[in-house]
């Protein structure tokens, strides 16, 4: 099994090491024979090669078993035709990860309203209002003129479709509830489309109940009762905002898991960003990256009927919750008070404990 680990910027390279020593003691300890290409990506390599990805990493995404991807500044990045190429968009497009699977659970003592909440959002993530991404060919922002700029935005019958079979198919091992998101009152073709074809999937799962609620509304319900909530389905940028949301009422954006799946790959990409203000200062949580690598594994394992992987999987999540529990093994931005490295070294520790 091959795994190909992108650093990327900012906090990365700190978070992404610490993944590497959990993924070697899982290696270790579930005979994974994992192989793992380390490629520097992002703002170094703009620097010393003239692009933030090499030309051949597209091609090399689709032959390894899984991605690991860790934060981007694409912000900070010149335009593609100066070598700023945004690496997630690339893999979203390229790759076909239409489905974009954020998680946020309530943990004791770190979440900020409720310890019950475990709900998973499910986002479409090739079009919608994610302008950089949502056409094959040239971007769906543009300038008439310099006082007028325009957006597009795409919602599609069979990318609606395929994103409601995939919350719902969650949606059967968990509480067999979806609520999908929506503003269909105001973007009456756009989501009333999308609304139209996540019904006609629900109407092949009778016994999951199906909720609508307006994004708006959605905004303020979480903070109120996230604990309601089970699978959330919605479109691109709505998710990219609720998800945000949801993981910082469960208590740190660090924690905030997040994979990019298609059918024959998958990418882990913790949700949150670069954080060049604590880069390099040891205070990063990489739990986020963590989770999100525990769902790489779970999807490898799935993918493969590969039954070590899937243990690995859910030792690598068992080991994280059982570091969280504990206040003294916990990182500053959840009220504990170790450092990005002594917190991966406690959790790899974990992991190797028979």
């Amino acid at each position: 099994m091959e795994l190909l680990i992108l650093p990327g910027d900012g906090i990365g390279p700190e978070i992404t090491a610490t993944v590497i020593s959990c993924i070697e003691a899982l290696d270790r300890r579930f005979s994974l024979n994992l192989q793992l290409q380390v490629e520097e990506v992002g703002l170094a390599r703009l620097q010393k090669n003239g692009a933030t990805m090499p030309v051949d990493l597209l091609e090399r995404a689709k032959d390894v078993d899984g991605i690991i991807l860790g934060p981007l500044s694409t912000a900070s990045y010149p335009p593609a035709a100066e070598g700023g190429i945004n690496i997630s968009r690339e893999f979203r497009q390229k790759l076909d990860l239409f489905a974009n699977i954020r998680p946020s659970i309530g943990r004791t003592g770190i979440s900020k309203y409720s310890q019950d909440m475990n709900l998973i959002i499910v986002r479409e993530n090739t079009e919608g209002f994610l302008a950089d991404r949502n056409m094959v060919f040239g971007c769906g922002e543009f300038m008439p003129t310099e006082d007028v700029a325009l957006a597009v935005r795409k919602i599609s019958a069979s990318a609606s479709k395929r994103i409601a079979e995939t919350a719902f198919k969650l949606a059967l091992n968990r509480k067999k509830k979806v609520t999908v998101v929506h503003k269909a009152n105001s973007l009456k073709l756009s989501d009333g489309l999308f609304l139209r074809e996540v019904r006609r999937v629900a109407s092949s799962y009778q016994d999951i109940e199906l909720n609508e609620v307006f994004v708006d509304a959605m905004a303020a319900l979480l903070i109120r009762n996230p604990e309601k909530f089970d699978v959330v389905l919605t479109t691109n940028l709505f998710g990219d905002i609720l998800s945000d949301e949801a993981a910082e009422i469960s208590g740190s954006l660090g924690l905030a898991a997040s994979l990019n799946e298609g059918v024959s790959q998958a990418v882990a990409q913790a949700a949150h960003g670069s954080a060049p203000d604590i880069s390099g200062q040891d205070r990063a949580n990489p739990t986020g990256l963590m989770l999100s690598t525990a769902m790489l594994l779970e999807w490898i394992g799935n993918k493969h009927n590969n039954l070590n992987m899937l243990e690995a999987a859910s030792c690598f999540k068992s080991s994280i919750e059982h570091v969280l529990l504990n206040p003294d093994t916990r990182t500053v931005d959840i009220g504990g008070y170790l450092g990005t490295a002594k917190y991966g070294q406690i959790v790899a520790e974990t992991i190797s404990q028979p």
